[in-house]
């Protein structure tokens, strides 16, 4: 089996449709098939079940794109530590984001890696958490930043970063008016909601403040990023929610970020790791990180009792 048939797999299994396939892959449709059958003749299994309407996987099919996708990847890692080293680079940190990191706070935090040891190079790769806390397992990623805790036996989740949840309110709104605003009030509306399956943490620590309100809620639409939320909310179509840091990123006048009224509300983002004490330059990146480092980060009238009510 080479690393060409497990290319075209993928491209197959992804697409489940032979000609865009190899439309991706650019070439025609018929040495792709070749290719799939050869694959299928090595393997002693069939991975595609073939009909003239459609093309699923078989379960054996199913198995094989999750391990195909991580030999490549390390295969993919193996030739960017090679150029890292050929660029002159003595380390490389593999970091996997999930759930959308403040971008103001991950450039400071990469600025001081910079600075601090500017011959180490950040890797950063944009995932799901479920593919962060896969990876993170498999000696994919080193360490992850995500918004849940949820990370399964052999990993360790460390809260790292505080900001508060707010509601990304529409301009001329009438819960304008309220200066911190009910969650009661708040469920009134139509509501843009994250997906949760691309920010599976954020989702969580969303559900645990909606609570029993969750029953209530009319969904106007999900999206998969920040950018789509808030040209939505800006447009009228309902209320969002995300921090308060990547809201004032992104800066559209057309929305209003109002907290929630009672206890602020913060979301926490926490750094996940492999169980064990890290290597040593893998703990100075921590150490740029930890918590300690972090209460300046918390807003004024937020302090460590008010988040924990």
């Amino acid at each position: 089996m080479e690393l060409r048939h497990l290319r075209c797999f993928i491209a197959v299994a992804e697409e489940l449709h032979f000609a865009r396939a190899a439309a991706r892959l650019h070439i025609e449709q018929s040495p792709l098939s070749r290719i799939i059958k050869e694959l299928e003749y090595r393997l002693g299994v069939q991975l595609f079940e073939r009909t003239t309407r459609r093309t699923r996987l078989t379960w054996a099919g199913k198995v094989l794109l999750e391990e195909a996708r991580r030999v490549l990847a390390v295969v993919d890692q193996a030739k960017a530590s090679v150029k890292s080293a050929a660029a002159g680079y003595r380390g490389r940190i593999r970091v996997a984001l999930s759930d959308g990191i403040p971008q103001a706070r991950l450039a400071a935090l990469l600025a001081q890696c910079r600075e601090e040891e500017p011959e180490v190079e950040i890797c950063l790769s944009e995932v799901t958490f479920s593919e962060q806390v896969r990876g993170l397992s498999d000696d994919l990623f080193d360490i992850g930043l995500a918004q849940s805790d949820e990370v399964g036996d052999g990993l360790v989740a460390e809260p790292v970063w505080f900001d508060p949840l707010v509601v990304a309110v529409p301009a001329r709104h009438p819960l304008l008016t309220y200066r911190r605003v009910p969650l009661d009030e708040v469920v009134r509306y139509p509501l843009v909601l994250c997906d949760p399956q691309v920010c599976e943490g954020f989702w969580q620590q969303l559900q645990r403040v909606l609570g029993a309100a969750d029953t209530r809620l009319t969904i106007a639409d999900r999206v998969p990023t920040l950018d789509l939320m808030m040209a939505l909310v800006a447009a009228g179509y309902g209320l969002g929610f995300s921090s308060l840091a990547r809201i004032t990123e992104l800066n559209n006048p057309d929305v209003v970020a109002r907290p929630l009224a009672g206890c602020p509300t913060m979301l926490t983002t926490y750094l996940v790791r492999r169980e064990g004490e890290p290597a040593e330059q893998l703990a100075r990146f921590i150490g740029r990180v930890c918590p300690a480092k972090n209460e300046a980060l918390l807003p004024d009238h937020a302090s460590r009792e008010e988040i924990a009510c």
